[in-house]
């Protein structure tokens, strides 16, 4: 029986909780298995020790990244020799340079290879957060290196880890289980409820993001600014999951622009802030909406796009090559920093009964292509062939 090590210490926001609480319930489903599962607190309270999984978390949490390398790479080679792990599976794009067991690494942060998202914080003349994400980068470029095996959630990702590193990743699409998404009948609480409220005849788009920079906010706005005028007398409505407000987000990323940019454009009417929304009630809030829109200039998977297909809502993506492997052509593509094109791909999706209705369906046969148990599945099988 294999003994899997799972670190996921780094798992604190977006697709690192994602990734936890749907790959648990296949791991633990495993007879041939055992995993011990390294989380932060906040995920570990979600979780009960199970015959075959168990869960171990650091005394105490710190906010700095550095500290909390350093600190990974002192104690988690104690906590998997005392578990008796025979693999590793690190889970957060950071490996341990001196594992004592065969390590698998899931790489999976885009940040570090993007010259747009280099561009885009000079710009903003955060130079904290460029200089953090270089070394963060240096360091994930070496932990590739170090793991035994490097796994990518997307070909697109894993071309560029070989084009950055020289090391060939294997691909593992994440996948997306449709009964855990969907299996929470209890309403939304009732302030939410009322801001999904709809107004007769109005446009509902849908951005699922925490706010940051690669998300690339602004020229959504923007889209949204000559939505409203094209669209008349049609309303049109954006729901974010997510406040334009500081501090309000994970990570250092400053909001004031964005927020700046929906004054400047008077679409403070047009622009829903839901705010953090728990993952077990996203389903309500994706079927509340008509149309899924994402603008990022950089990602790695983007599980999104899967929950919006799943709930039956057409795509409309920015032009990267990860978002057509994820979509194919169940999604209309818009040139990434064009809110023009953006607003004029909108509507054409919404103009026409006949083609919303056939991305709705395509999206419905594309999600069910990808699956958490075949990741699982995968990754068991990448352990055992690192194993003498």
């Amino acid at each position: 029986m294999i003994h899997l090590f799972v670190d996921a210490s780094a798992a604190s926001s977006g697709s690192g909780p994602t990734y936890v609480r749907n790959v648990v319930p296949h791991l633990a489903a495993r007879a041939d298995l055992r995993s011990t599962i390294l989380v932060p607190p906040f995920l570990q309270q979600e979780f009960q020790n199970r015959s075959n999984v168990s869960f171990v978390g650091f005394a105490g949490e710190s906010a700095s990244a550095a500290i909390r390398f350093v600190r990974a790479q002192r104690l988690v080679p104690e906590l998997v020799l005392r578990s008796g792990a025979s693999v590793l599976l690190s889970a957060g794009n950071m490996a341990l340079f001196r594992s004592p067991v065969p390590q698998i690494l899931l790489s999976g942060n885009a940040l570090y290879t993007s010259g747009d998202f280099f561009r885009d914080v000079r710009q903003r003349r955060d130079y904290r957060l460029w200089l953090d994400t270089k070394l963060k980068g240096q360091i994930a470029k070496w932990s590739v290196r170090a793991a035994d095996r490097t796994v990518a959630p997307s070909q697109a990702f894993a071309d560029e880890i070989e084009r950055w590193t020289g090391v060939r990743a294997l691909v593992i699409h994440h996948g997306f289980d449709r009964n855990l998404f969907f299996q929470e009948t209890a309403p939304l609480p009732e302030e939410l409820q009322k801001r999904l409220e709809r107004t007769s005849g109005e446009l509902r788009l849908l951005f699922v993001s925490h706010y940051n920079y690669y998300r690339n906010f602004e020229t959504l706005i923007r889209a949204v600014g000559m939505l409203r005028k094209r669209l008349e007398p049609r309303q049109v409505k954006l729901f974010l999951t997510c406040r334009l407000q500081p501090g309000a987000n994970p990570g250092s990323f400053r909001t004031e622009a964005a927020a700046s940019l929906v004054r400047r454009l008077e679409l403070s009417s047009n622009l829903v802030e839901l705010g953090t929304v728990p993952y077990h009630l996203l389903h309500h809030v994706y079927q509340a909406c008509d149309l899924y829109v994402t603008p990022a200039y950089v990602e790695t998977f983007a599980h999104p796009l899967l929950e919006a297909m799943a709930s039956g809502l057409p795509v409309i993506a920015s032009d990267l090559a990860v978002h057509h492997e994820v979509c194919r052509d169940a999604a209309l593509y818009f040139a990434t920093f064009s809110p023009e094109r953006l607003a004029e791909t909108v509507c054409k999706a919404a103009q026409s009964p006949e083609l919303f209705r056939r991305m709705s369906e395509q999206g419905l046969e594309r999600s069910q292509d990808f699956s958490w148990k075949d990741h699982v599945d995968r990754v068991i099988s990448v352990a055992e062939a690192l194993l003498p």
